[in-house]
């Protein structure tokens, strides 16, 4: 059985959007891209954050993706080059690789290779992704697809890394009206930068 991982970026506010670039998520005037990669920049010189996500990452079989989120990574990691040195050139190749499942109500085919349209009933397809042999299907970005899947009990895991940082405005990864739940804390450690890494996984109640 495989198992759906959510991963993200947030701040102390719940804040998820737009963290890697200032144009990444312009919805509802969000004036904050990049928030933290700035951050990084600033706080995290010796990259202490950075063997964390290759780790995360190197335990990905699939990608679970919303439309605009696929849209943004198909114009990042699906053009750039595989042979770049490094953690960029090891993710290129990793997300060409593995299997891209899209959540999406409008695209009618995709572009970057490997990639999967799941239809109209999201859950469902999900749900049998999740009956198949294999390991982490990875989730980033996607908001409004994670409430989806999040109102169906479909996420085995959150992986946050929590930055200490108020923004007061965005999207938030558990947005008023995400289904109430509880989880055990899988782990929590702070690094150096102030970033708090924390684990995650529903509770069975």
């Amino acid at each position: 059985m495989s198992r759906i991982v959510v991963q993200e970026f947030v701040t102390l506010d719940g804040v998820a959007q737009a963290p890697g670039g200032s144009e990444e998520d312009l919805a509802d005037g969000f004036e904050h891209g990049g928030w933290q990669m700035d951050y990084d920049a600033v706080h995290d010189r010796d990259d202490e954050g950075g063997p964390i996500i290759m780790d995360w990452e190197s335990r990905t079989e699939a990608l679970l993706l919303g439309r605009k989120t696929y849209e943004i990574w198909a114009g990042a990691w699906g053009v750039w080059d595989e042979h770049e040195p490094g953690s960029m050139g090891e993710l290129t190749r990793t997300y060409n690789r593995v299997p891209k499942h899209v959540a999406s109500r409008t695209l009618t085919e995709l572009g970057w290779k490997n990639s999967h349209l799941l239809g109209d009933d999201v859950p469902t397809a999900v749900q049998k992704l999740r009956e198949e042999p294999g390991g982490e299907i990875r989730v980033w970005g996607s908001l409004n697809l994670i409430r989806t899947l999040g109102a169906h009990d479909l996420v085995d895991q959150y992986r946050l890394a929590v930055y200490p940082i108020v923004l007061g405005t965005g999207k938030k990864l558990f947005a008023e009206g995400f289904r109430t739940s509880t989880f055990d804390v899988v782990e929590s450690r702070v690094l150096k930068s102030g970033v708090i890494i924390t684990v995650l996984r529903r509770r069975n109640e």
